[in-house]
């Protein structure tokens, strides 16, 4: 076989075998691959402040859907483009997204104080809200919501942080639904989102 041939044999099976990885990620983090019941172990108490110093609870899930996105402030782009996703379906509701819970979660409590997530979340839509605590707090919401986080050493002495990059679907009783789907329009999402309110 020539490699013309090889090359794009070569990333056909690359991009399937990526696919298949992030499908396997899903169903495992929709909860496993042994039923609809086990989705219900996603999520649990919790008790973390706001980026204005507020206490929010898992008992703030209650009466509204909530869409929770774990990440972290020096994201280079996995975060910023993911907000701002999140940003146009809260626009596209206009004064709908008024009835819908919209967090950031950090990931890197070390960085992310409640100052520094109100600093970075004034560039994206106001109902999004940011989420943070110490160490302990931000290990059990990770914990409860199965998310992957693992801080990654860089050559200057900095570090990065790997993690799970959906967005969680919560219904109004807080139960876990399914992992929200933003590449579509906004106004999609937005009519998608609305069925749960």
């Amino acid at each position: 076989m020539t490699d013309r041939m090889t090359r794009p044999l070569v990333l056909i099976a690359a991009f399937a075998g990526s696919l298949a990885a992030g499908l396997l990620v899903v169903l495992w983090l929709a909860g496993g691959f042994g039923g609809v019941t086990a989705a219900a172990s996603i999520g649990g108490a919790f008790q973390l402040t706001d980026q204005s110093g507020q206490t929010v609870t898992e008992k703030n899930l209650k009466g509204k859907p909530t869409l929770i996105f774990f990440g972290f402030t020096h994201c280079p782009d996995v975060c910023p483009t993911s907000l701002f996703e999140i940003s146009e379906v809260l626009r596209a509701m206009g004064k709908d997204a008024d009835s819908v819970n919209a967090w950031f979660v950090s990931v890197d409590p070390e960085r992310d104080t409640a100052a520094a997530m109100k600093d970075y979340l004034s560039s994206f839509d106001p109902h999004l809200k940011g989420l943070t605590g110490d160490e302990a707090a931000v290990a059990k919401v990770i914990s409860s919501f199965r998310v992957y986080a693992k801080k990654v050493p860089l050559k200057d002495g900095d570090y990065t942080m790997d993690h799970t990059a959906l967005i969680y679907l919560m219904d109004r009783d807080g139960k876990f639904v399914s992992p929200f789907n933003l590449k579509r329009k906004p106004e999609e999402a937005a009519l998608d989102l609305k069925r749960y309110m």
